[in-house]
């Protein structure tokens, strides 16, 4: 992978947690690099879901896809603020 995948994925990441942590109900107490992480893996995790589900490649923008990756995010910045707490 070079710096500018690497780039890209870390600022994709970034705006699909902000997104998944928007649409997440109530305050989470997790800081912005968490954040950024649960992005990245809901990034990754979407794209490879929306890809078996054949949704991946479409005209124009990938709804779907992006849809996915944000409730990924949701759910996962739900579960590590939930986990967090727990401490």
């Amino acid at each position: 992978m070079e710096i500018s995948g690497i780039i890209s994925a870390v600022v994709i990441g970034a705006v699909i947690g902000f997104l998944g942590r928007l649409v997440a109900p109530g305050r989470q107490r997790i800081g912005l690099l968490r954040t950024i992480l649960v992005g990245i893996v809901a990034a990754l995790v979407g794209s490879a879901l929306a890809a078996g589900l054949g949704v991946a490649d479409t005209r124009g923008p990938d709804w779907i896809e992006w849809l996915i990756q944000i409730a990924l995010a949701a759910v996962g910045v739900t579960a590590l603020d939930r986990a967090m707490s727990r401490r």
